[in-house]
């Protein structure tokens, strides 16, 4: 079975978690777009692993993870990781591979990256580490892949300094390199997780132009950047948290605003951990946006939601979420294109009544407060999809399974 695993917001949804529950019944887990802008936290007991460029399923023995085509990947980074894996306790070597179609950041991409976004009239607030570039290059076919450093005519052709920044990593990737789609053949049948990164409102056709990631992170994706053809994809999951998070520039119709919700944001983001794992920036909260989370359903074909996060919520009196945005006196109920009327929109929010009972103890779903129950209902009305997941924790065990991930629509 061949299960992908997207972001339906902005990013930070708590994939990197949902990933490595679902890895336990998983053989193989390919990560296949973004760089080393995304980040994935993940928490075993005591243990804290943070991860950039790997796939989250690494911490689990015996799984094989895949760096894949669609990514662009900083070899410095790459090592940096696993030599912190390393340290963690985690034995990698043999398991982890690299699509030799992929392509490669190198440390003259970040200086631009930085001198980009200085020059740029509408500043994204980019991580500065050449993520844009490198597709930007690969766009313009002037990017260097992983292939190339092994192709002898290819490698000679760079810039000297490309050259002798790679040279030391040649022979650290050389046994990790596969075809990817040769790879994946063999291991048809098999169990196979597909990890986005970032998420669809960041994706570079679907999200918020221009202030989005520069790789797909739609669930369309999985398929180019694994070498997996469409109808080779089963099941499709979409993880979003029950408010709403951003970092960085770029329109955020449901967020919180102090003159009307008090401090309601610092209180999400102190509860929720709302920092970022890459940038430690603090993240912008907001409600739940349930426009924007209808259109993920619908663009990326999602069988099923993964709600996280909803024990930040435990203490409030009342919930609400965004189900409708006023622009210009007018109410609409679609997700716009438009850059602009999203800087313009209000939320109009429905309200419901808070549970006021910590959720982090509860194993099953009959045991979540009626409340909470009403909170899932009503998502799950509005977006026409059912919430098959939901957690109710950082951890591992503090996941609630409604319906099983791997069964097929």
């Amino acid at each position: 079975m061949n299960l992908v695993v997207i972001g339906a917001q902005w990013g930070d949804e708590g994939k990197g978690k949902i990933v490595d529950f679902l890895a336990e019944r998983a053989d193989v887990i390919v990560r296949f777009s973004g760089g080393a802008n995304a980040g994935h936290t993940i928490v075993h007991g005591n243990v804290t692993y943070k991860l950039h460029l790997v796939p989250s399923g690494v911490i689990y023995p015996d799984r094989k993870v895949v760096l894949g085509i669609g990514m662009v990947i900083d070899p410095e980074s790459l090592f940096t990781e696993l030599d912190t894996l390393t340290q963690q306790g985690i034995d990698w070597k043999g398991r982890v591979f690299i699509a030799d179609r992929a392509h490669l950041v190198l440390p003259r991409y970040r200086e631009l990256d930085v001198e980009m976004e200085q020059k740029r009239r509408r500043p994204i607030g980019t991580t500065g580490r050449g993520i844009g570039v490198a597709y930007a290059l690969k766009s313009s076919r002037e990017g260097i892949r992983v292939a190339d450093v092994y192709d002898e005519e290819a490698f000679a052709s760079l810039l000297e300094e490309d050259r002798a920044y790679l040279l030391p990593y040649k022979e650290k990737m050389k046994d990790m390199v596969v075809d990817l789609p040769s790879f994946m053949h063999r291991h048809k049948g098999q169990v196979v997780l597909f990890e986005g990164a970032q998420g669809t409102l960041l994706d570079l056709d679907l999200g918020t132009y221009p202030f989005v990631s520069s790789g797909m992170s739609a669930a369309a994706g999985a398929a180019c950047g694994s070498g997996v053809g469409p109808r080779g994809i089963d099941k499709i999951l979409g993880v979003f948290k029950a408010y709403s998070t951003r970092v960085g520039n770029g329109p955020f119709p449901s967020e919180f605003q102090k003159d009307v919700d008090g401090s309601l944001e610092e209180l999400v983001r102190e509860t929720g951990r709302e920092y970022g794992v890459t940038t430690g920036r603090p993240r912008r909260c907001g409600y739940l946006d349930l426009v924007a989370l209808r259109y993920a359903c619908r663009v990326n074909s999602i069988d099923g939601l993964v709600l996280t996060h909803l024990d930040v919520y435990d203490t409030l009196d009342e919930v609400k979420a965004c189900v409708a945005y006023e622009v210009d006196g007018k109410e609409i109920t679609d997700f716009p294109a438009s850059i602009s009327a999203l800087n313009r929109a209000r939320p109009v929010t429905k309200t419901l009544k808070g549970w006021k009972k910590p959720l982090a103890g509860a194993a099953f779903f009959d045991e979540l407060p009626s409340e909470a129950k009403d909170y899932i209902k009503f998502i799950e009305d509005f977006t026409e999809t059912g919430v098959d997941i939901v957690s109710v924790g950082c951890e591992r065990k503090q996941t609630i399974t409604r319906r099983s991930p791997w069964t097929p629509y």
